[in-house]
């Protein structure tokens, strides 16, 4: 009898290594939300519907509140086995599929995040009366381009579907909820000179150096600390490249300088683009890309009563996620989910089976009341 590649019914170790083992690099997640589509729609508590390689999930019972558990189906692509990585015993990690190794399960997306997959898979088809209303996604494309993100998708066609009060999203965060998240903007500084041999160096003017002031503001620089609903987001503006010059013995014409904006979720993408640019008033800045963050709207009921069993510990998100998304609709979001975001993408990324059953038993209480 052949194994199913999918069984949303066994443990949640077990259903998070059948998830890593189905590829679904970002663009190619059809097989895996095939799947979790056929899973689903075997409930016949839950209404099923399927936007390209997205697929939603909803209970109907008239409750007075209706919350989203959401994850992405997508992980980033394969890491090629230039460098091996070993575990603990010697044995060396497969470049694809998962690995149990003691109290840790190794594998691509494992940590990006399968793990919240199955977490959310499995409260789908074990609990048929929810004490709130329950909308599951599971999404497509979310480690590319924005465009392409499920999320975007969903928003823009069928809107109706990401109505709620509230969201979770089972990002990693160490089974730890991380409320809100800050904002993100990238700006390059550019400067002007003018070329000449470098023999020559008094008949130019170089761009490179004209750099050195705006470099100096950086390291003076002192980051906001911004409290909002109890939790400190801390604002950060660095520099992270710098480039310019075309050869060894030319001044260079022309220096730039990129650097990111991480603000926090009480400023706008307007304010936040506006503040950059005055801080660099004395030079020509254009923005590359700048998306607000979300503040954390822990005054909802249902929130409440989730902070409520894990006795008020909540931590601010200072990484921006897909919830941002969310509360640009409107709907506050949290990030709940297993795994420790500092080895998302890793080579030997992965996700502790302690986190993994913690996370399953706080959200299958939680909609359990």
């Amino acid at each position: 009898m052949t194994q199913k590649l999918l069984n949303p019914h066994a443990d949640v170790v077990t259903l998070t290594a059948q998830l890593i083992d189905i590829p679904s690099v970002s663009g190619n997640e059809a097989q895996i939300a095939d799947l979790v589509e056929a899973e689903l729609s075997a409930c016949s508590w839950l209404t099923v519907e399927r936007l390209n390689n997205n697929v939603i999930a909803r209970t109907n019972l008239g409750r007075d509140s209706r919350v989203i558990i959401a994850g992405h189906l997508d992980t980033v692509p394969v890491a090629n086995n230039d460098k091996a990585v070993f575990l603990s015993a010697g044995q060396q990690l497969p470049v694809e599929g998962s690995t149990l190794s003691e109290d840790v399960l190794f594998g691509l997306g494992g940590c990006d995040m399968k793990g919240g997959v199955a977490v959310a898979l499995r409260a789908a088809v074990t609990i048929q009366e929810p004490v709130f209303d329950v909308t599951y996604i599971f999404y497509e494309c979310e480690e590319i381009e924005s465009t392409r993100n499920g999320l975007t998708k969903i928003a823009a066609q069928k809107p109706e579907w990401l109505a709620a009060d509230i969201a979770i999203l089972l990002e990693p965060s160490n089974a730890n909820i991380e409320a809100g998240c800050q904002g993100t903007m990238r700006a390059e500084i550019r400067t002007s000179g003018i070329r000449a041999h470098s023999a020559r160096a008094w008949m130019g003017k170089n761009a490179i150096h004209e750099l050195a002031e705006a470099l100096k503001l950086l390291s003076e620089y002192k980051s906001l600390s911004v409290e909002i609903d109890g939790l400190e987001y801390r604002e950060g503006l660095n520099a992270v490249a710098i480039s310019g010059g075309v050869a060894g013995n030319i001044i260079p014409d022309e220096g730039l300088l990129e650097v990111n904006f991480r603000y926090a979720p009480n400023r706008s993408a307007a304010e936040a683009e506006n503040f950059v640019k005055e801080f660099f008033k004395n030079y020509e800045v254009t923005v590359l890309d700048n998306v607000a963050g979300a503040l954390p709207g822990l005054d909802r009921p249902a929130l409440q009563s989730l902070i409520k069993m894990v006795d008020g510990k909540v931590a601010p998100k200072f990484g921006w996620t897909d919830v941002a998304r969310f509360s640009a609709m409107g709907v506050p979001a949290v990030n709940m989910g297993p795994g420790n975001p500092a080895v998302a993408h890793a080579r030997h990324e992965h996700v502790p089976l302690a986190q993994l059953i913690s996370c399953e038993e706080l959200v299958l209480s939680w909609l359990r009341g």
